[in-house]
């Protein structure tokens, strides 16, 4: 599923209360800050930039990056945030929580969307990999006070 499927203002919404700025470009424009170039969403410093275009997978995957570094990479950020492997795997998860809370999307899409990608998990696909390997994911998500008690994301960025 591409972002301009999407109801307006819904991905805003949801990440703004993050802190995180988006910047959407006409389509045809270069992405700035895209790790994977062509369609996909980039990041430079506070700002996520998409076009109608990109995918949806790929716009909360790169916000949870975001949302998931330390503030003294987020300052610096431009286009690979260079997260460790735990970190990776949490910004996987939470943007499996995302995608629930965004309106015309579903973790189950999510998880399709991710697949067809071609995200690589060891049990075989992102929903199985969510329901029998993510333990990890999660604990990084509490360690950096990402979730609260109930398991839901909790607007705030990591500190």
């Amino acid at each position: 599923m591409r972002t301009g499927e999407l109801a307006a203002g819904v991905l805003d919404t949801l990440l703004t209360r993050y802190g995180l700025q988006l910047h959407w470009l006409p389509l045809g424009t270069t992405i700035p800050g895209s790790y994977w170039g062509e369609t996909e969403a980039g990041l430079v410093g506070d700002t996520l930039y998409l076009r109608a275009d990109t995918p949806v997978h790929s716009a909360l995957h790169e916000a949870c990056h975001w949302i998931c570094m330390d503030s003294a990479r987020r300052a610096t950020l431009h286009t690979d945030a260079n997260g460790c492997d735990a970190e990776e795997m949490g910004v996987c998860y939470l943007q499996a929580l995302l995608a629930d809370e965004l309106p015309g999307y579903s973790r189950a899409r999510l998880f399709a969307d991710m697949d067809a990608w071609g995200y690589n998990f060891v049990l075989g696909s992102a929903a199985s990999w969510f329901a029998g390997d993510s333990t990890d994911a999660l604990a990084f998500l509490q360690r950096h006070g990402l979730v609260n008690e109930a398991l839901r994301p909790n607007g705030r960025s990591r500190r």
